[in-house]
């Protein structure tokens, strides 16, 4: 199995304020992580910045003209209270979204069978029109619509782990019914949204997780609901919005995952992805806060991807 780990430095320069949880620290945890011997046959390559044009894919251009009259010139600025800007967090937040697309490419060229993308600031919580919840633009719902304009895939499929449900990919597939979106998240948590009983045009799959539970009520409700609703769209492409901030050790929730369940969830999918899209999987980074939680859940994620 060929993995590509897509990364750039630029994704330091994107700062914020002391003692926010979304901070340089995270990348650097997980560098020291693929450190180990056993990420040695891992590609790994610079992420390429995306262009004004990508980030239309998802969102409108006023969104686009907002994000960009709030970067400052000099110290931070501010969307909202938990959601900041400095003066390289464009430049950071258009390589993720180029490091987003160079990875779908990969898969679909051959060039890799799987890809993960390793970049902040991250991009679930990104509505069609609003950057909220640490993020600025969309990334995997942009990754997803380039997977159908430049690649033709006709039913893509969005599983989103992290312990924060993705409203802004819901939000943007809401009535889209060739892309499928699946979430396990805690609920109630922030931003509020992904109850059962949001299902868009019955391409909106929740599976929320009650408070100070943990790896058998995920695996439950990820076989239940998540893998039987994969098995029955078939994808011929799979996109993962990776947080791992369901982990025990992480600040901001209270759902008790170890790092094997997120082994476990990836090789369900990598199961899925052989059967019905040529092991075509690319993940995002998302959520994470606690470094050695993110370090240690991270890397096992990819190294599954790299076993397949």
């Amino acid at each position: 199995m060929t993995t590509i780990l897509f990364e750039n430095p630029i994704f330091l320069e994107h700062k914020v304020p002391e003692g926010h949880p979304e901070r340089p620290d995270r990348l650097k945890a997980l560098n020291l992580a693929l450190e180990h011997e056993r990420f040695s046959p891992l590609s790994r390559l610079e992420a390429p910045q995306g262009n004004e044009d990508l980030v239309l894919l998802a969102h409108p251009e006023e969104h686009l003209r907002t994000v960009m009259s709030v970067i400052p010139e000099e110290g931070i600025n501010s969307f909202e209270a938990d959601t900041h800007a400095s003066p390289a967090s464009l430049q950071a937040a258009l390589t993720g979204i180029g490091g987003a697309v160079a990875a779908v490419d990969a898969v679909f060229s051959g060039k890799a069978d799987n890809a993960f993308v390793a970049s902040r600031p991250p991009g679930h919580h990104a509505e069609r029109n609003k950057a909220m919840g640490f993020c600025f633009f969309n990334n995997i719902a942009i990754a997803a619509r380039h997977a159908q304009q430049r690649h033709g895939a006709e039913r893509v499929a969005i599983v989103d782990w992290d312990v924060h449900h993705g409203n802004g990919t819901q939000d943007i597939f809401w009535d889209d019914p060739s892309v499928l979106f699946c979430s396990t998240h805690q609920m109630p948590l922030y931003p509020g949204s992904g109850a059962k009983t949001e299902t868009g045009a019955g391409n909106i799959v929740n599976a929320p997780l009650s408070p100070d539970t943990g790896s058998d009520h995920f695996r439950e409700a990820f076989k239940t609901r998540v893998l039987s609703a994969l098995d029955e769209f078939r994808p011929d492409f799979i996109l993962i919005s990776a947080g791992f901030d369901a982990h025990h050790r992480d600040p901001l929730a209270q759902i008790n995952l170890v790092a094997d369940d997120f082994d476990w969830a990836t090789g369900k999918l990598l199961d899925l992805a052989g059967k019905t899209a040529n092991n075509r999987i690319v993940s995002l980074l998302e959520g994470g806060y606690d470094l050695q939680a993110l370090a240690e859940s991270a890397g096992t994620h990819i190294y599954r991807l790299m076993r397949g």
